[in-house]
């Protein structure tokens, strides 16, 4: 996810444990309470989640054999980009999904593809060339930032990759007309297709906000695409992440947009996810994390364990997390029942696999 200060915790944030929003007194307590929790040895049983490799553009890596021979892993996540799928007056350019598709029914596995219209990384614009120089897209995308909490008035933003233009309403009519065709091909014969995170990098201010952006129209425009999501994927999986929304902060400023995804969730039918499992995250805490839970069993949930969350230490013990423990929070704690592994080393070979395998024996 895009690592700019509104994904990070802040001193004196508020914890939030359980869908009542119950509030913990203070950090030391909030510590025990998730160290007991990793001490209790509760079993997390290959039924109980389904686990798929996250790939990223990876895609020759289906064909390893760790991969392929692990019983316990439903599938690979793969990601394809709106600007390698949309060509605009030529057509759509399926073929790679229909390449990938094919091996893994082949061989047994599931695909589950992640439809990226974000990049973060500067250089990287991740929508269709023509939408760049067409008038009536307004430029299809804007940069993010990444602002210091250091920098209050937002003078010194530092780029931090680009995001689609999703509140405009020529850009979001495209992109819903790519959502449309390969609902047209792929429904019911993928496992699930997932959007990228709701988080976008503008500032606090105003100041960095790019044309006819609000926080409020923004809002509106992601439940108008989850919609269309659902319309074009009534049988596969459908899973908008969802982990920070602009304009707020909770749980002091509040403005229901994040929960306002998550009940239009429910009444969609369309499930719900986020970037990053972070248990010791305050600001997953106080945002996604309770929302997770409160929609389990509701509609499907998921969360991506991705790269820097294997290095991600418990305070009490000062140890970092076991793969064991990351699969028995998000089962136990969050509820979800898709687990999207990422690829980095050296923990995906030596714990990662290891650990998937031993659910088959």
């Amino acid at each position: 996810m895009l690592l700019h200060h509104d994904a990070l915790p802040r001193a004196g944030d508020r914890l939030e444990l359980a869908p009542k929003e119950t509030a913990m007194p203070g950090k030391h307590l909030f510590l025990l309470i998730m160290a007991l929790w990793f001490s209790a040895g509760v079993t997390v049983h290959a039924g109980d989640i389904h686990h798929y490799i996250f790939f990223n553009r990876e895609r020759e890596r289906i064909s390893e054999a760790s991969f392929l021979e692990t019983p316990a892993i439903a599938g690979a996540q793969l990601k394809y980009t709106w600007r390698e799928l949309d060509h605009g007056d030529d057509g759509y350019k399926l073929d790679s999904i229909r390449r990938d598709l094919k091996y893994l029914n082949s061989r047994g596995k599931k695909l589950f593809i992640q439809l990226q219209d974000v990049s973060f990384d500067p250089s990287l614009v991740n929508i269709p060339r023509d939408m760049r120089d067409n008038p009536k897209y307004h430029g299809g995308a804007n940069q993010q930032f990444e602002v210091l909490d250091t920098d209050p008035q937002e003078e010194r933003p530092v780029p931090a990759g680009w995001v689609a233009r999703r509140w405009d309403p020529e850009v979001r009519q495209r992109f819903q007309k790519l959502l449309q065709a390969l609902g047209q091909e792929f429904d019911g014969q993928i496992a699930g297709i997932n959007l990228p995170e709701t988080s976008v990098g503008f500032g606090d201010t105003g100041r960095l906000y790019p044309e006819g952006f609000t926080p409020e129209i923004y809002r509106d425009a992601i439940l108008d695409t989850m919609q269309a999501l659902k319309r074009a994927f009534p049988k596969s999986i459908t899973l908008q992440y969802a982990n920070f929304m602009p304009g707020e902060w909770l749980p002091d400023n509040d403005h229901k947009f994040l929960r306002a995804i998550y009940d239009s969730g429910i009444q969609l039918q369309v499930g719900l996810g986020g970037p990053d499992l972070l248990p010791f995250q305050r600001g997953q805490w106080n945002h996604s994390y309770p929302l997770l839970k409160s929609v389990s069993g509701k509609v499907p949930t998921g969360i991506a364990v991705q790269e820097g969350n294997y290095q991600h230490i418990n305070p009490k013990t000062k140890e970092r997390m076991a793969v064991a423990d990351m699969a028995r929070f998000a089962r136990e704690q969050l509820g979800v029942s898709y687990l999207f592994w990422s690829t980095q080393e050296p923990w995906y070979s030596n714990d990662v696999i290891p650990y998937l395998q031993s659910l088959s024996r």
